[in-house]
């Protein structure tokens, strides 16, 4: 996923409103990004961090600039996390068509955002083979602490509803994916945040004892492009 134009810097001051980022850029002006994470982003919205930012080029957009990239660590420590979750179902779904992810090659369709399940729920990618359905969920993973990347961020009853809808894929049949989506440059393994959602891993284990499998795959990242390039250990 490249961009044209590269991505712009700045320092960020304030994260607010959830959806809304104040900047500072090098010539002393200020601006305002829309925030595309419903998470906490812990660790990736302190004061003073450099951001990389998207120009929209509608000037009818109220925030036409997004926030896409920003550092995160100190020291030896320092990486950079891709914070706009917006773009981790079309990274994921560009590296399968380019065969990048081999354990999600041999189907003839992808469809994106496809309604399934008992709890009216949409799966972020469905690829289909005459003989298989696989019924793929995409989380964007930015938390790091040390060299360990953690999902989620903040407690997710969503994520636990997604998770049941996988099983009951499993249970009928078909083949279930959850795919971290790592877009953070720092971290060499993932696992569930239980010191964040205890609930969250539990139910994570227990999908995967059911027959859902659960893979993780780095980006690399940077003010010209993000793609997926490397496969992560998943420590359960």
């Amino acid at each position: 996923m490249k961009f044209d134009p590269p991505l712009q810097q700045g320092t960020l001051v304030k994260r607010y409103k959830r959806f809304l980022a104040d900047i500072t850029l090098a010539d002393g002006g200020e601006l305002t990004l829309h925030c595309p994470n419903t998470g906490s982003m812990k660790n990736c919205n302190d004061p003073g961090s450099t951001v990389w930012f998207s120009d929209s080029g509608n000037p009818k957009r109220k925030y036409r600039h997004t926030w896409e990239l920003v550092t995160v660590g100190k020291g030896a420590e320092q990486a950079l996390a891709g914070i706009n979750t917006g773009r981790a179902n079309g990274l994921v779904k560009e590296a399968i068509e380019a065969g990048v992810i081999g354990e999600l090659q041999g189907y003839t369709t992808i469809r994106s955002e496809v309604k399934y399940g008992a709890e009216n729920s949409r799966i972020d990618l469905l690829l289909e083979s005459p003989q298989q359905r696989c019924y793929v969920e995409i989380k964007n993973l930015t938390l790091g602490e040390g060299r360990v990347g953690y999902f989620p961020d903040a407690v997710t009853e969503r994520g636990r509803k997604h998770l049941r809808e996988l099983e009951a894929m499993v249970q009928q049949g078909h083949r279930a994916v959850l795919l971290f989506c790592v877009q953070h440059s720092g971290v060499i393994e993932t696992r569930p945040a239980d010191h964040i959602d205890a609930r969250y891993g539990a139910a994570l284990r227990q999908a995967h004892d059911a027959g859902v499998e659960v893979l993780a795959w780095q980006c690399d990242l940077s003010a010209e492009e993000i793609r997926i390039a490397r496969p992560l250990p998943v420590v359960l």
